[in-house]
Formats: structure tokens, C-alpha cells, sequence
């Protein structure tokens, strides 16, 4: 278990945290010194304890507005995954039309140069293969 000192609000704190994750915590403690601060320069000296928990309270404020980005984007990529997946079916259905409009075209061509060579356009001629 390592530890790690962080100054909040102008006071010194020794925090316990998992070994790896002690640039993590004084970061976390950096951005709650950064609230304190910025709360104290609006509402003055209004006791540490005070401070301490405000800074609180708009930190989760900024957590909970960020959850709700989250879950709207999460929601949007959800509904854009559906469209792709109907848009990637409705390709696929217009490919397979596309492939057997293709295959008829090309049993028509092959009746016609048989035609043109002087050779029969009936279904007995062309394997039976008619329309």
C-alpha cells in the first residue's frame, strides 16, 4: 500500500492508495484543490469545513452533469448501432435483388447472342432457364 500527500485547500493530507495509483490521487487531490480554490476566491473565508464540503457538492454536481452526457451519448450511439444495423440489411436486401436482376440480365443476353447466331430463344434451348 503506498501513500501520498496532497494540499487541499492549503492544508497537507497523507493519503493511503493502492501502489501504481499514487499519480492518479494526487491528481484527483490537485482538481479538488483547484474547487476549494476557486470556491474560496467567490464566497470568501467561510471556514475550512464548510469549504471542504461545498467543493463537494460541486464536484459531484459536475459528476452528475457529466453521468447524464454520458447516458444521452450512450443512448444516441445505441440508436445510431440500430440504424446502421437496418441500413447494412436494407443494402443487403438491395444487393441480393441487384445479383439476381444481374444473373437475369445476363440469361436474357446469353438467349439474344444465341438468337443473333441464329441458334432457338426457347426455354428448351436455354436449359429452362425462362422468366
Amino acid at each position: 500500500m503506498a501513500t501520498v500527500t496532497v494540499s487541499i485547500g492549503g492544508r497537507r493530507f497523507r493519503l493511503a492508495c493502492e501502489d501504481g495509483e499514487e499519480e492518479h490521487v494526487m491528481e484527483l487531490g490537485e482538481r479538488l484543490d483547484q474547487t476549494v480554490t476557486e470556491l474560496r476566491s467567490n464566497v470568501g473565508e467561510i471556514g475550512d469545513q464548510r469549504l471542504t464540503v461545498m467543493a463537494a457538492m460541486l464536484m459531484t454536481d459536475r459528476l452528475s452533469e457529466a453521468e447524464g452526457r454520458i447516458a444521452g451519448l450512450e443512448s444516441e450511439i445505441s440508436e445510431l448501432r440500430e440504424s446502421r444495423n437496418e441500413a447494412l440489411d436494407r443494402f443487403e436486401a438491395l444487393e441480393s435483388e441487384a445479383s439476381d436482376a444481374m444473373e437475369r440480365a445476363g440469361r436474357r443476353i446469353a438467349r439474344l447472342a444465341r438468337a443473333l447466331r441464329g441458334g432457338s430463344t426457347s426455354s428448351s434451348s436455354s436449359g429452362g432457364e425462362e422468366e
